[in-house]
Protein backbone atom coordinates (compact mmCIF):
# COMPACT_ATOMS: atom_id res chain seq x y z
CA UNK A 1 0.00 0.00 0.00
CA UNK A 2 1.10 3.26 -0.61
CA UNK A 3 0.52 6.21 1.18
CA UNK A 4 0.64 10.00 -0.34
CA UNK A 5 3.18 12.00 1.59
CA UNK A 6 1.87 15.23 4.20
CA UNK A 7 1.29 18.60 2.52
CA UNK A 8 4.37 20.60 2.72
CA UNK A 9 4.74 24.56 2.39
CA UNK A 10 6.33 25.57 -0.93
CA UNK A 11 9.64 26.99 -0.50
CA UNK A 12 8.80 31.35 -0.32
CA UNK A 13 8.84 32.54 -3.68
CA UNK A 14 12.39 33.91 -5.10
CA UNK A 15 10.14 36.52 -7.20
CA UNK A 16 8.57 39.06 -4.34
CA UNK A 17 6.11 40.24 -7.46
CA UNK A 18 4.65 36.47 -7.06
CA UNK A 19 4.82 36.68 -3.41
CA UNK A 20 2.60 40.46 -3.27
CA UNK A 21 0.23 38.26 -6.00
CA UNK A 22 -0.56 35.66 -3.62
CA UNK A 23 -0.74 37.57 -0.67
CA UNK A 24 -3.15 40.17 -2.45
CA UNK A 25 -5.41 37.35 -3.74
CA UNK A 26 -5.86 35.71 0.09
CA UNK A 27 -5.83 39.74 1.35
CA UNK A 28 -9.28 39.99 -1.45
CA UNK A 29 -10.22 36.66 0.81
CA UNK A 30 -9.93 37.91 3.99
CA UNK A 31 -12.07 41.26 3.09
CA UNK A 32 -14.71 38.88 1.24
CA UNK A 33 -15.16 37.01 4.43
CA UNK A 34 -15.43 40.45 6.33
CA UNK A 35 -17.89 41.24 4.30
CA UNK A 36 -19.89 38.66 4.98
CA UNK A 37 -19.45 38.30 9.01
CA UNK A 38 -18.50 42.40 9.66
CA UNK A 39 -18.25 41.38 13.61
CA UNK A 40 -14.65 41.82 13.96
CA UNK A 41 -14.48 44.96 11.76
CA UNK A 42 -18.09 46.59 13.74
CA UNK A 43 -16.67 46.03 17.05
CA UNK A 44 -12.97 47.67 16.10
CA UNK A 45 -14.76 50.79 15.05
CA UNK A 46 -17.77 50.88 17.55
CA UNK A 47 -15.60 50.26 20.85
CA UNK A 48 -13.61 53.62 20.26
CA UNK A 49 -16.42 55.41 19.17
CA UNK A 50 -18.66 54.60 22.67
CA UNK A 51 -15.25 55.46 24.48
CA UNK A 52 -14.97 58.37 22.45
CA UNK A 53 -18.72 59.53 23.29
CA UNK A 54 -19.05 58.68 26.88
CA UNK A 55 -15.72 60.08 27.79
CA UNK A 56 -16.46 63.18 26.24
CA UNK A 57 -19.83 63.78 27.42
CA UNK A 58 -18.45 61.96 30.94
CA UNK A 59 -15.45 63.50 31.99
CA UNK A 60 -15.01 66.65 29.11
CA UNK A 61 -16.20 69.03 31.62
CA UNK A 62 -14.57 68.33 34.66
CA UNK A 63 -10.87 67.41 33.14
CA UNK A 64 -10.99 70.34 30.43
CA UNK A 65 -13.71 72.55 31.33
CA UNK A 66 -15.51 71.83 28.27
CA UNK A 67 -16.26 69.07 26.13
CA UNK A 68 -15.10 70.76 23.15
CA UNK A 69 -11.70 70.97 24.54
CA UNK A 70 -11.42 67.36 25.49
CA UNK A 71 -12.92 66.19 22.01
CA UNK A 72 -9.96 67.45 20.99
CA UNK A 73 -7.71 66.36 23.38
CA UNK A 74 -9.03 63.16 23.26
CA UNK A 75 -9.19 62.28 19.64
CA UNK A 76 -5.86 61.30 18.60
CA UNK A 77 -5.65 59.09 21.14
CA UNK A 78 -9.51 57.15 19.89
CA UNK A 79 -8.07 57.04 16.59
CA UNK A 80 -4.75 55.33 17.26
CA UNK A 81 -7.47 53.22 19.62
CA UNK A 82 -9.05 52.25 16.26
CA UNK A 83 -6.58 51.31 14.24
CA UNK A 84 -5.04 49.41 17.36
CA UNK A 85 -8.26 47.30 17.97
CA UNK A 86 -9.28 46.61 14.78
CA UNK A 87 -6.11 44.56 13.89
CA UNK A 88 -6.16 43.18 17.31
CA UNK A 89 -9.41 41.71 17.10
CA UNK A 90 -8.99 40.22 13.54
CA UNK A 91 -6.19 38.59 11.96
CA UNK A 92 -5.34 36.70 15.02
CA UNK A 93 -8.29 35.15 15.17
CA UNK A 94 -9.26 34.73 11.91
CA UNK A 95 -5.72 33.09 11.33
CA UNK A 96 -6.55 30.43 13.98
CA UNK A 97 -9.91 30.16 12.68
CA UNK A 98 -8.74 29.13 9.33
CA UNK A 99 -5.89 26.81 11.05
CA UNK A 100 -8.43 24.77 12.89
CA UNK A 101 -10.79 23.79 10.61
CA UNK A 102 -7.75 22.94 7.96
CA UNK A 103 -7.83 25.74 5.54
CA UNK A 104 -4.00 25.78 5.66
CA UNK A 105 -3.49 22.39 4.92
CA UNK A 106 -5.03 23.04 1.72
CA UNK A 107 -2.82 26.39 1.20
CA UNK A 108 0.39 24.00 2.07
CA UNK A 109 -0.73 21.77 -1.11
CA UNK A 110 -0.35 24.93 -3.39
CA UNK A 111 2.33 26.68 -4.99
CA UNK A 112 2.98 29.62 -2.64
CA UNK A 113 5.24 30.73 0.12
CA UNK A 114 4.41 29.55 3.39
CA UNK A 115 4.05 33.21 4.73
CA UNK A 116 1.24 33.75 2.05
CA UNK A 117 -1.83 33.46 4.49
CA UNK A 118 -0.49 34.91 6.84
CA UNK A 119 0.67 38.11 4.95
CA UNK A 120 -2.71 37.82 2.77
CA UNK A 121 -4.55 38.43 6.52
CA UNK A 122 -2.37 41.38 7.61
CA UNK A 123 -3.02 43.07 4.21
CA UNK A 124 -6.49 42.51 4.67
CA UNK A 125 -6.12 44.69 8.45
CA UNK A 126 -4.74 47.14 6.52
CA UNK A 127 -7.95 47.91 4.66
CA UNK A 128 -9.93 47.47 7.92
CA UNK A 129 -7.40 49.91 9.42
CA UNK A 130 -8.67 52.43 6.46
CA UNK A 131 -12.55 51.79 6.99
CA UNK A 132 -11.87 52.00 10.74
CA UNK A 133 -9.95 55.64 10.58
CA UNK A 134 -12.01 56.94 8.22
CA UNK A 135 -15.32 56.14 10.32
CA UNK A 136 -13.63 57.83 13.62
CA UNK A 137 -13.09 60.70 11.77
CA UNK A 138 -16.18 61.30 10.19
CA UNK A 139 -17.66 61.03 13.71
CA UNK A 140 -15.20 63.16 15.80
CA UNK A 141 -16.34 65.93 13.24
CA UNK A 142 -19.57 65.20 13.26
CA UNK A 143 -19.03 65.74 17.36
CA UNK A 144 -17.27 69.00 16.53
CA UNK A 145 -13.47 67.70 16.10
CA UNK A 146 -11.23 70.11 14.33
CA UNK A 147 -8.05 69.35 12.76
CA UNK A 148 -6.07 72.51 13.63
CA UNK A 149 -2.87 71.94 11.67
CA UNK A 150 -3.66 71.06 8.08
CA UNK A 151 -4.68 68.14 5.85
CA UNK A 152 -1.60 66.94 5.13
CA UNK A 153 -1.00 66.32 8.63
CA UNK A 154 -4.31 64.88 9.76
CA UNK A 155 -2.94 62.34 6.89
CA UNK A 156 0.14 61.44 8.32
CA UNK A 157 -1.50 60.99 11.88
CA UNK A 158 -4.30 58.24 9.91
CA UNK A 159 -1.36 56.81 8.46
CA UNK A 160 0.90 56.43 11.37
CA UNK A 161 -2.23 55.13 13.59
CA UNK A 162 -2.71 52.45 10.36
CA UNK A 163 1.21 52.03 10.82
CA UNK A 164 1.05 51.32 14.66
CA UNK A 165 -1.79 48.97 13.68
CA UNK A 166 -0.20 46.92 10.80
CA UNK A 167 2.51 45.78 13.52
CA UNK A 168 0.13 45.06 16.27
CA UNK A 169 -1.35 42.87 13.92
CA UNK A 170 1.89 40.84 13.56
CA UNK A 171 1.84 40.51 17.27
CA UNK A 172 -1.84 38.87 17.06
CA UNK A 173 -1.08 36.55 13.93
CA UNK A 174 1.94 35.20 15.94
CA UNK A 175 -0.76 34.45 18.79
CA UNK A 176 -3.35 33.19 16.59
CA UNK A 177 -1.01 30.87 15.51
CA UNK A 178 0.65 29.13 18.58
CA UNK A 179 -2.83 29.59 20.45
CA UNK A 180 -5.62 26.37 19.46
CA UNK A 181 -8.92 27.79 20.60
CA UNK A 182 -9.80 31.44 18.99
CA UNK A 183 -12.12 31.96 22.14
CA UNK A 184 -8.08 31.76 23.93
CA UNK A 185 -6.77 34.07 21.52
CA UNK A 186 -9.54 36.61 22.10
CA UNK A 187 -9.52 36.32 25.75
CA UNK A 188 -5.85 36.93 25.85
CA UNK A 189 -5.96 39.57 22.93
CA UNK A 190 -8.39 41.35 25.42
CA UNK A 191 -6.56 41.25 28.73
CA UNK A 192 -3.84 42.70 26.70
CA UNK A 193 -6.12 45.40 25.42
CA UNK A 194 -6.85 47.04 28.78
CA UNK A 195 -3.04 47.69 30.27
CA UNK A 196 -2.06 47.97 26.45
CA UNK A 197 -4.22 50.74 25.43
CA UNK A 198 -5.84 52.63 28.33
CA UNK A 199 -3.06 52.52 30.22
CA UNK A 200 -1.45 55.55 28.20
CA UNK A 201 -2.44 59.22 27.67
CA UNK A 202 -5.68 58.26 26.12
CA UNK A 203 -7.98 59.81 28.51
CA UNK A 204 -5.32 62.43 30.23
CA UNK A 205 -1.79 63.37 30.59
CA UNK A 206 0.82 61.06 31.46
CA UNK A 207 1.25 63.82 34.41
CA UNK A 208 -1.67 63.89 36.03
CA UNK A 209 -1.56 59.97 35.96
CA UNK A 210 -0.67 58.60 39.73
CA UNK A 211 3.25 57.77 39.76
CA UNK A 212 2.50 53.98 39.43
CA UNK A 213 0.29 54.26 36.25
CA UNK A 214 2.55 56.81 34.70
CA UNK A 215 5.74 55.08 35.24
CA UNK A 216 3.55 52.44 32.76
CA UNK A 217 2.59 54.70 30.51
CA UNK A 218 5.70 56.83 29.82
CA UNK A 219 7.45 52.90 29.07
CA UNK A 220 4.00 52.48 27.09
CA UNK A 221 4.81 52.71 22.87
CA UNK A 222 0.78 53.05 22.58
CA UNK A 223 1.22 56.94 24.28
CA UNK A 224 4.35 57.66 21.67
CA UNK A 225 1.62 56.59 19.08
CA UNK A 226 -0.92 58.75 20.89
CA UNK A 227 1.05 61.27 21.45
CA UNK A 228 2.31 61.52 17.88
CA UNK A 229 -1.03 61.84 16.42
CA UNK A 230 -1.89 64.50 18.57
CA UNK A 231 0.63 66.26 17.34
CA UNK A 232 0.19 66.14 14.11
CA UNK A 233 -4.32 66.86 14.43
CA UNK A 234 -4.01 69.14 16.72
CA UNK A 235 -0.06 71.05 17.13
CA UNK A 236 1.12 69.96 20.43
CA UNK A 237 4.79 69.80 20.88
CA UNK A 238 5.56 66.78 19.52
CA UNK A 239 9.78 66.19 20.49
CA UNK A 240 10.70 62.67 19.48
CA UNK A 241 7.19 60.78 19.56
CA UNK A 242 6.86 60.70 15.83
CA UNK A 243 10.24 58.86 15.97
CA UNK A 244 10.02 56.74 18.34
CA UNK A 245 6.30 55.64 16.80
CA UNK A 246 8.08 54.83 13.72
CA UNK A 247 10.59 52.73 15.56
CA UNK A 248 7.96 50.85 18.03
CA UNK A 249 6.58 49.93 14.67
CA UNK A 250 9.52 48.61 13.16
CA UNK A 251 10.22 47.30 15.95
CA UNK A 252 7.26 45.28 16.52
CA UNK A 253 7.74 44.12 12.88
CA UNK A 254 10.52 43.09 12.50
CA UNK A 255 10.33 40.95 16.00
CA UNK A 256 6.79 39.26 15.57
CA UNK A 257 6.25 38.62 11.60
CA UNK A 258 9.28 36.54 11.33
CA UNK A 259 8.33 34.70 15.02
CA UNK A 260 4.76 33.61 13.56
CA UNK A 261 6.24 32.89 9.72
CA UNK A 262 8.27 30.56 11.65
CA UNK A 263 5.76 29.15 14.10
CA UNK A 264 3.58 28.79 11.26
CA UNK A 265 6.04 26.65 9.14
CA UNK A 266 6.61 24.47 11.87
CA UNK A 267 3.09 23.60 12.20
CA UNK A 268 2.28 20.42 10.17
Amino acid sequence: MSTSPSPVSAPEPRRPAALARHSLLLARRGLARSLRDPGAMVNGVLTPALFMVLFVYLFGGSVSGSTGDYLQYLFPGVLVMGAGLSGMLSSGVSINVDRRKGVYDRFRSLPVGRSVPLWGSVLADVVRYAAAVALLFALGFLLGFQVTTGAGSALAAAGLAMVFGFALSWVTVFLGVLVRGEGTVLAITFVAFLPLLLGTSLAAPVDALPDWLRAWAEANPVTRVMDACRALLTGTPAGSSVTASLVWSAALTAVFCPLAVAAHGRER
